[in-house]
This record gives C-alpha cells, structure tokens and sequence, in this order.
C-alpha cells in the first residue's frame, strides 16, 4: 500500500526539480496543456497575492524522479511563467536575471529563450519562488493505485468533458487504443512517459490562445477538415468520435450514437465493455488503427481532388456552416472502411467520388433522429451506394506499417523530442549546382540503423528520407526541383524523394530499390538487416514521396564492420575501441 507524504515546496524548489529533469508525465492518463491565458494568469495572480492554490499531487519513482497525478497545469503554468512563455495581467515577465537557476537553463543549457519585455519587480521574484506550495508524495504506489487516484480525483465535480472523464484512469485494451490513435491523428505522439517541460511539443495552440505549443489545432485533421472546432479538441471530442467509429467497427454493430452507449463502452465489467474487449482482441488493435489512417488519408486525397484543398465539410454541406459534424463523418468513415475492406475496394475515380458526396446532408438523416443503431445503418448503405461506382474491386492490400500521411507526420513532429532514435535525411543528391549523389550519404545511414539499433531492448527508430531539418534546405530544394516543401513543424520540412527520383531520371521504385540495395549489401548483422529490409516502406506522402526506414528493437548490441555505433542527441557516433566503459555500458542496455 502507498504510504502518502506531505510536505509544503517552494517554487524555487520545484522549478530546482523542473531543471533537474525531475518532474514526469504519463501520457496514459494525463491531459494535454489545455488552459487558457487568462487561466495561467489568474493562478500567477494568486502566488503574488499569496493566495491558496490547490494542492500537488505526486507519485515518486525509482531514481529520485516524480510523476505528476494531479496539478499537471498548475506545475506547467507556474514553471512555464518562470521561464517566459506568457505574462501577467498587467502585461509583465518573470525576471529571469533575478533567478540563477533559470538564468542559468536559458543561458547556459539553451532551455528556453528570455523574452524581452517589462518584467516584475525584485520583491514579486521573491515572492514568487517563496511561495509554499502544498505537495503530497505517494511512496511505493503501484501502477493501479496511481491509476484509481486519478480516477477518483477527476470524478469529484465537473472539471472534466465526458470524454476525459471516461478515459481518466481506465486502463484497458479499448481505452488505450483510442488514446494512441487520437494522438497520432492530432500529431502529439509521443512515447507515454515524458518530462514536464516537454509538454508543449505535444500540446495543441487554438487560434485565438497562442502559447507557443507545437500543434496547431488548424493543421490537425479534425479541425483542418471542419469536422470539428478547435475548441472541440481540448475536450477530447476527436477522442470521442474515434471511439465511436472504433465501436461501431470493431464490435460488429454500429453504436447507438448516445452518451450511454459511450459510457458503457468505458465502464469496466459492463457487457458492452467486455464485448468490446473480446472483439477488439480478435480484431487487432494495430489492424484498426492501420485500417482508420488509411481512410483518413483517402478522405483527404478525395478533398484535395482538383487542386483546390477543399475541406470536407463544405463538400457535405449544401449551406455554408461553421458547425462540427462528428456524427456525419462517423458513418461516411464506416462507409468508406466497409468498401476498402469488406468489399476489397479501391477508389479508382478521386474526383467522381468527390462529386458523390457533394451536398451529402441532402441524401442521408441528420439530427437527432439519425442517433439509432438502425437510422446509422440506412446512412452508411446510402453512402456506400453513391461511392461505390467510383470504385474498382482491389486486391487485400498492404497499410501497414508506417507509411501513412499520418505516420509519417507523427514521425517527424517525434524526431524533436526524441532525437536518438530519430534521423532525418532530405535525400541522396548534393543541394549545390552539380546536384550529384552524395558519396557518404549511405554509409552514413547504414551507421545510424546501427546506433538506433543499439538504443536498447524496447527502443526501436525511424529514418524518413525526404525531410530537412532546416530551413534553409528546404528552400533550396524548393528553387533546385520547383516542389513546395510542406512545413509538418518548427524546423521540419518534407521535400520528398519523388524529385529526386525525377532529377536522376530514375522510377519511383529504381530510387526505392537504391536504398534497399545499400541496406543489403551492408555490414550489418543479418538479423538487423533482414528487420530493416522487410520493414521499409515507400510512403506517397502527398505526392512528394518519402522513404520510412525502420529499425525494429532488438535483443543485442549490433556491430557494423566490427565497430560500436550509438546515439547522442541527433549524432551518430562511434564508440572508441579503447572505450571498454562505453562499449560495456552498451551491452547493459540489453540486459
């Protein structure tokens, strides 16, 4: 049983355990950054008040470190204020110069960048890092005590949306599937476990509160399309329409559109939920999820359809509305995974299939009458007849892997928080005049497959070639081949390989067949090799092509000619032979 420990903290002591890297988040159960500015100005306003705030809950972990139960968006405002992301409401910063610490993480670690401004005076720095702060430790707490707190703390009151509430500290199979999959359509993948300052790179900025967070909600999908507001994503309504599709697939039947039948889905020994766990095990979870990025991405082919990047909802409208559809894009999603795959078949006519849905609310039920099972079911059969002439019959095929749009995003937005098991290539040609294969550009994938592989057990990688990591690469690519970069994030940019197929008057699949060619002949260890090859994959990626090079994990160190190689940061490095410490610590990480 977890023994509880209360003790008041400082804010100068907890921001000493923010820069120590100290403070965690478990994405399983953990909300994204969602309060507004007024909300992180309001709880500032209160420290410099000295009123009460809530109490921080933690659990302690082994090493020393902490993870963050309950007060994740008071701990990241009062941390974030401290390093100037916002101001208070009088419009002023935190004075940086006047706090060792954090002067020391923006200028000696490159932490965060000081913003420039009138900042608060020397008596209100003190009184802020004085500030007690009631925390609480839970020592010794298992996996499911953590997870019962939770639940039992955000299901006092309303603090909450129905879909947060249903997920906040269940932890079953249906449940997790939702979770990894919203995430990767929002593009704040990320690995479960992650540190407190990193939470703004997998946090969504709306566009009326611009906090500087990494996903914008406009370029998200759901929002992207109109299918929801951005608003709706910070109640985890994305989540909510996922599981309802997900329902209505992998259980056989479509769901009663109701909050009842959502709750019962999550409520744990409820038949509706154990049905669905059953179904979900045969199914496959990475089957579903496969299945649901691949309709996704043909949803948005079919928008894109004659250059004009339409979103979908002023293709199914036939008035013009600001309002979210998640009911009508649940059964046209339904419709379209019943074609791909129970029909085994394949849109062949983008643009006829554009026409077919056009003024769609016209052709189906809308409103509250189209909530039931049966209602449901007369809508998708609808769709599917006005899409199926705009179809031929497909072989079962190949959508897994990692080489949706979706992937490949997530993949990229990942490269920035998880640098060592990332690598990104924008391709094989030099960028000046002569634009001749780089030599050394092989080799030196061959010898990052081999330091990714070398992470550890349970630490697998990814390398996209087609993507710069500046800027400045992109533009060049963008004046040499005449192709518009698409900018995924801050830095990253995909150029694809499909003009540099075209530049060596090469086909797509000569091009493809380079890399596998260099893999094969490699020193790799046969294993690692044979991993890499059966997992690479050629992504269309909006028409500009990118190459997913994946390093499976594995369970030993891997050599490349007889040497060591390993990840530092975004480095490849390799490893002295002299070094025996760090060859010997490499071997730990598959022990």
């Amino acid at each position: 049983m977890a023994e509880l420990d209360s003790k008041p903290k400082s804010i100068q002591s907890l921001y000493g355990w923010y820069s120590e890297n100290k403070l965690w988040v478990n994405r399983r159960y953990q909300r994204k950054l969602v309060w507004t500015l007024e909300e992180k100005q309001k709880l500032i306003e209160s420290v410099l008040k000295g009123y009460p705030i809530p109490a921080i809950l933690l659990a302690e972990q082994d090493g020393g470190d902490y993870e963050v139960i309950d007060g994740l968006q008071r701990l990241h405002t009062i941390m974030s204020f401290i390093e100037t992301a916002f101001t208070t409401i009088d419009g002023k910063y935190f004075d940086v110069e006047r706090f060792v610490t954090a002067k020391t993480r923006a200028s000696e670690e490159n932490a965060f960048e000081v913003s420039l401004g009138e900042v608060i005076a020397a008596r209100e720095v003190g009184t802020i890092l004085d500030y007690s702060v009631a925390v609480s430790v839970m020592r010794g707490a298992t996996d499911e005590e953590i997870d019962d707190v939770f639940s039992r703390i955000n299901t006092y009151g309303h603090r909450l949306s129905d879909q947060e509430r249903r997920q906040a500290g269940v932890r079953d199979t249906v449940s997790t599937l939702v979770r990894k999959l919203s995430c990767e359509v929002r593009g704040d993948s990320s690995s479960d476990i992650l540190g407190l300052d990193k939470m703004p790179s997998i946090s969504i900025d709306l566009p009326k509160t611009k906090h500087g967070y990494e996903v914008e909600a406009d370029t998200v999908f759901w929002v992207g399309q109109g299918i929801l507001r951005s608003t709706d994503l910070r109640d985890s309504m994305d989540e909510q329409c996922i599981a309802d599709i997900a329902a209505s697939i992998i259980g056989g039947t479509l769901l009663e559109r109701s909050k009842a039948a959502l709750d019962a889905l999550y409520e744990k020994g409820t038949p509706e939920n154990e049905r669905m766990i059953d179904a979900l095990d045969s199914y496959g979870a990475e089957k579903f999820s496969a299945e649901f990025k691949y309709c996704l991405d043909e949803i948005r082919a079919v928008c894109a359809e004659g250059g004009g990047q339409r979103k979908l909802r002023t293709i199914i409208f036939s008035k013009t509305t600001t309002n979210a559809f998640p009911a009508v894009f649940a059964v046209l999603c339904v419709a379209l995974h019943e074609l791909f795959f129970a029909e085994n078949r394949r849109i062949s006519d983008y643009s006829g299939t554009q026409a077919a849905i056009i003024d769609l609310d016209k052709r189906i039920v809308t409103g509250k009458s189209s909530t039931s099972t049966a209602e449901r079911r007369k809508n998708v059969e609808t769709i599917k007849s006005l899409i199926r002439p705009h179809m031929v019959a497909s072989e079962p095929r190949d959508i897994y892997g990692e080489h949706t749009a979706i992937d490949v995003d997530n993949a990229i937005r990942r490269s920035q928080i998880e640098a060592p098991h990332y690598e990104l290539k924008q391709g094989l040609l030099r960028l000046d005049h002569k634009r001749g294969i780089d030599p050394d550009i092989l080799g030196k994938i061959i010898k990052t497959i081999c330091a990714i592989a070398n992470n550890g057990k349970s630490r697998a990688g990814t390398i996209l070639i087609g993507v710069a990591d500046k800027e400045a690469d992109a533009e060049r690519v963008r004046s040499l081949d005449s192709i518009v970069p698409r900018r995924v994030c801050e830095g990253r940019f995909a150029v694809g390989v499909r003009r540099e197929a075209e530049a060596l008057g090469e086909t797509q699949e000569r091009y493809f067949a380079r890399w596998k060619g260099a893999i094969r002949a490699s020193g790799l260890p046969q294993g690692l090799k044979d991993s890499v090859l059966s997992s690479i994959a050629y992504s269309d990626y909006f028409g500009l092509g990118v190459i997913v090079i994946r390093v499976p994990e594995q369970t030993e160190v891997s050599l490349l000619s007889g040497k060591i190689y390993i990840r530092e940061g975004d480095e490849t490095i390799e490893v002295d032979s002299s070094d025996m410490a760090r060859a010997l610590e490499v071997g730990k990480r598959f022990m």
